[in-house]
């Protein structure tokens, strides 16, 4: 099972962290303010308290014997950037790290951040795509050109079968799950028959997923 190593405990840190362990994962909570440690060590698995953050604190932590390391210190980009090092130097497979904006984004990718979020650009870009298109439910970019969608179908899927629309064909999108209130279907059967109240979960390029509209 995936161990994660979460430093910095403001509202997203924290929101991760907690989010993690309740999924069942080993997590490993990292921060400089002692009272919110001992707080969060009553819901993760470990809470560290480190005043300083240094490569040899980060080491003598075990940082580098966990999978994934979520560096959640946006406000402090001098410790971000120097987590995110550190983090790569000791081996950890991959590092995920809040940034303030797009240039800091841009900084942390080439010293070796594996993904970077600007948590209120992105809430932003998945408000307005679920504003401006009622067939977005939900939207995640998954890479420049690339996006993950939670849309519902079109009229005119509706009781046919998932092969039949030939979605990869037609609109260059592959379908991941589908779900409803009381069932989901992942990597479903082509033979499945597309229902009024399913949900479908879809990857593809960001402006054929934009084109899709009732």
């Amino acid at each position: 099972m995936k161990q994660f190593v979460v430093i910095g405990c403001g509202r997203f840190g924290a929101a991760c962290a907690t989010e993690l362990t309740r999924e069942g994962y080993d997590v490993l909570l990292i921060d400089n303010n002692e009272e919110t440690v001992d707080d969060m060590s009553k819901v993760v698995t470990h809470a560290i308290y480190i005043d300083h953050l240094s490569e040899s604190n980060l080491k003598s932590a075990g940082v580098g014997n966990f999978d994934t390391a979520i560096i959640a210190i946006a406000s402090n980009f001098e410790a971000a950037v120097l987590s995110t090092a550190v983090c790569k130097k000791l081996g950890v497979n991959q590092v995920i790290v809040k940034a303030k904006d797009q240039l800091h984004a841009e900084i942390l990718t080439k010293i070796g951040a594996d993904r970077t979020i600007i948590p209120e650009s992105e809430s932003a870009i998945r408000l307005a795509k679920k504003l401006t298109n009622d067939n977005i439910f939900d939207y995640m970019d998954f890479s420049v050109d690339y996006a993950i969608a939670e849309i519902k179908p079109l009229q005119k899927w509706v009781n046919k079968r998932l092969d039949d629309l030939d979605l990869r064909q037609n609109h260059d999108l592959n379908v991941i799950a589908i779900k409803s209130n009381t069932y989901s279907h992942i990597n479903p059967d082509p033979n499945y028959i597309i229902q009024p109240e399913d949900y479908m979960l879809v990857i593809g390029p960001k402006n054929h997923i934009e084109k899709i509209q009732a």
